[in-house]
C-alpha cells in the first residue's frame, strides 16, 4: 500500500463528505435506530459502491493513455470544486429525515446506496483509482473516510454543525477539490 496515495485518497473524500447528505443520514438513522446497526448498512453500502468505483477506475486506467485520465479527472475536480463553492446549503436534508420502517440494517444500506450512487465522492473514487494503478490503497482510502465520516455525523455530527456552519465546510472542500483540480491539470499539462 502507498501511503502517500492512501493518505491523499482519505483527506480528498473525507471533506468532500464531511457534512453532505450522508453525514447527515448518518445522523437521522442513528437518532432513531441503535447506532451499531446503522453503521453496519451504511459501511457495506460503501463497500459496495467503492468497489464498483475502483474496479471502473482500474479499468480506464487500463485503457485510456494517463494523458486524458488526468485531464478528465482534473475537469472533474474542478468541476466539483466550482459546483461546492457556488452551491447554497440547506441545513435539513429532506432525504435524511424520511427514514422507512424496514429495520434500521437495511434502512441503512438502502438510503446511503441510493444516495451516493453517482455522487461526487463516487466519481472523485473512480476518477484516483483511474490515476494510480494502486486500485486497493484507493479503495481503502476511500472506504475508510467514508466510514469515518459516517462515525463523525453519529456521534459528534451535531456538536460540529453547532459550531461549524456546513456552507464553511462545504466551501473548504471546494477550495480542496480546486486545489487538487489545478495540480492533475497542471500534471497533464507538463
Amino acid at each position: 500500500m502507498e501511503l502517500p496515495i492512501f493518505f491523499s485518497t482519505f483527506g480528498i473524500i473525507f471533506l468532500a463528505e464531511l457534512g453532505d447528505k450522508t453525514q447527515l443520514t448518518a445522523m437521522a438513522l442513528a437518532a432513531r435506530y441503535p447506532w451499531k446497526k446503522v453503521f453496519i448498512g451504511i459501511a457495506a453500502a460503501f463497500a459496495l459502491l467503492n468497489l464498483g468505483a475502483v474496479l471502473v477506475g482500474n479499468l480506464l486506467f487500463g485503457i485510456l493513455p494517463i494523458f486524458w485520465v488526468k485531464l478528465v479527472s482534473a475537469m472533474m475536480f474542478l468541476y466539483f470544486g466550482i459546483a461546492a463553492l457556488l452551491a447554497r446549503y440547506d441545513e435539513t436534508d429532506e432525504e435524511s429525515s424520511r427514514v422507512s420502517a424496514r429495520g434500521p440494517l437495511l434502512t441503512s444500506f438502502l438510503m446511503i446506496l441510493l444516495a451516493e450512487l453517482g455522487d461526487k465522492t463516487q466519481l472523485v473514487t473512480t476518477s484516483l483509482a483511474a490515476q494510480h494503478d494502486r486500485t486497493f490503497t484507493v479503495f481503502a482510502g476511500s472506504t475508510l473516510a467514508l466510514w469515518s465520516v459516517s462515525l463523525l455525523g453519529i456521534f459528534v455530527g451535531r456538536q460540529l454543525i453547532r459550531h461549524i456552519p456546513l456552507a464553511v465546510i462545504h466551501r473548504a472542500a471546494g477550495c480542496l477539490f480546486l486545489l487538487f483540480g489545478v495540480a492533475i491539470l497542471y500534471q497533464a499539462l507538463a
